[in-house]
């Protein structure tokens, strides 16, 4: 029986399926539908190139093997849609594969009510970041010198983005190269600190395959005694077959894992500082704000974000009918997601104004956590701002005499 923690090399046993590293995460996927364990896929699939990811709900089995491969050049967000279309998985179950903003942010649903985190499965994929579809086609037009719809395939590997054209030409650019002239990985990508979410119940990579498995299995970590429970089923089932890790690979694995987490410190550091501080950053927020048109975009694929009624359209807040929109409107945002943020960039990704929103929001999380020791999407724990019920908060108000939920005075400990 597997465990909480423990790791192995797995690979399909299935003939038909041609998954990349073994085909390991589509066989436990397909597993998982035929046996009843979930009612529903959520996942992604190549739409009509390399640039256009489409989220995909699949119920048949046979459909899976679509979803194959890994897609860098897109920038989707799962959990949302899960409230948005299917309930938040009150009355179904779902297996969905995961990066770690998506994994942390399904947790931040889930602990607002609005994912039924038990009728969740999370499939974890190791994440060294992605590309902005846009982005891409003008880094590989202008940095490749190849024309973006000739490539057919795109990989990460050894710190190298690789592209695939159609009449079989390889090209490998350092990611550090492409990033100091301004592309590859989206801002956020480089500041995050997620690179293997084991928040997920199994988490699944090719980080750490060596030897003769190199490119023939899945490196799979269990995070869960669900986790476990699925994976025991898919092996006893003969969907996968595994094998014991080999400790080079153990070690290759967690070096690539702690030099990415340092990297996106680093960006922290650096991304961070171009703000400013005091009244500077305030000024360089309020300028970029200018011009924002008010089209919601952040607020509408912000997975923190889940009012029905939102503050921002209450006129009393912020006025109806100004564009750019009065700073409150920006105000109310960071004081209702910033302790929560985490990091998906959606809403700067989706920015028709190109303001860094995802940036400001970051830092400002990244500062109350340092304060608070609140740390966003990797447990059920309630943020330090959670939403408190009337009565409750004013019967407090009144036996205590303070409105001051949390003393910033003390240490985090206490």
């Amino acid at each position: 029986m597997s465990a909480k923690g423990d790791m192995c090399y797995a690979w399909t046993k299935s003939s038909d399926i041609k998954g990349e590293c073994g085909g390991a995460v589509i066989s436990i996927l397909k597993y998982a539908l035929e046996n009843k364990i979930v009612d529903m896929v959520l996942t992604v699939r190549k739409g009509v190139d390399i640039y256009d990811p489409l989220p995909v709900f699949i119920t048949d089995p046979a459909e899976l093997a679509s979803c194959a491969g890994s897609l860098h050049c897109g920038t989707l967000l799962l959990p949302k849609l899960i409230k948005k279309y299917l309930d938040g998985a009150r009355n179904m179950k779902i297996a969905v594969t995961v990066k770690g903003c998506d994994a942390k942010a399904m947790y931040e649903l889930g602990k607002r009510n609005q994912i039924n985190m038990d009728n969740i499965f999370m499939i974890g994929l190791n994440c060294g970041g992605s590309v902005s579809p846009q982005v891409a086609r003008k880094m590989i037009a202008e940095k490749y010198g190849i024309d973006p719809d000739d490539v057919v395939k795109e990989e990460i590997d050894k710190g190298q983005f690789i592209v695939i054209t159609k009449d079989g030409q390889h090209k490998g650019i350092s990611i550090d190269e492409l990033e100091e002239a301004g592309l590859g990985r989206r801002p956020n990508c480089q500041r995050c600190e997620t690179k293997i979410p084991r928040q997920a119940d199994i988490v699944c990579g090719n980080w750490g395959v060596v030897g003769d498995k190199a490119g023939k299995a899945t490196f799979v970590e269990i995070c869960s005694s669900k986790g476990a429970k699925l994976f025991d089923g898919a092996v006893s089932a003969g969907a996968i077959d595994t094998c014991a890790p080999d400790a080079k690979g153990l070690a290759i694995r967690s070096k690539i894992e702690n030099v990415m987490i340092n990297l996106g410190k680093k960006h922290q550091e650096k991304q961070f500082a171009s703000l400013g501080s005091g009244a500077k950053r305030l000024g360089f927020i309020k300028g970029e704000a200018s011009r924002c048109i008010k089209c919601y975009n952040c607020i509408e694929q912000c997975p923190i974000c889940y009012c029905n009624e939102c503050s921002t359209k209450k006129p009393h807040l912020v006025r109806p009918g100004l564009i750019p929109p009065d700073f409150m409107f920006h105000l109310i945002r960071f004081a209702h997601v910033s302790d929560s943020c985490v990091n998906c960039g959606q809403c700067q990704e989706l920015c028709p104004m190109d303001i860094p929103n995802a940036l400001v929001m970051h830092s400002l999380q990244v500062e109350m956590q340092n304060l608070f020791g609140y740390v966003p999407g990797y447990d059920m724990q309630l943020p330090v701002l959670a939403f408190v019920e009337e009565a409750a908060e004013r019967k407090r108000l009144a036996d205590t005499g303070s409105d001051q939920i949390f003393n910033i005075f003390t240490d985090n400990e206490e």
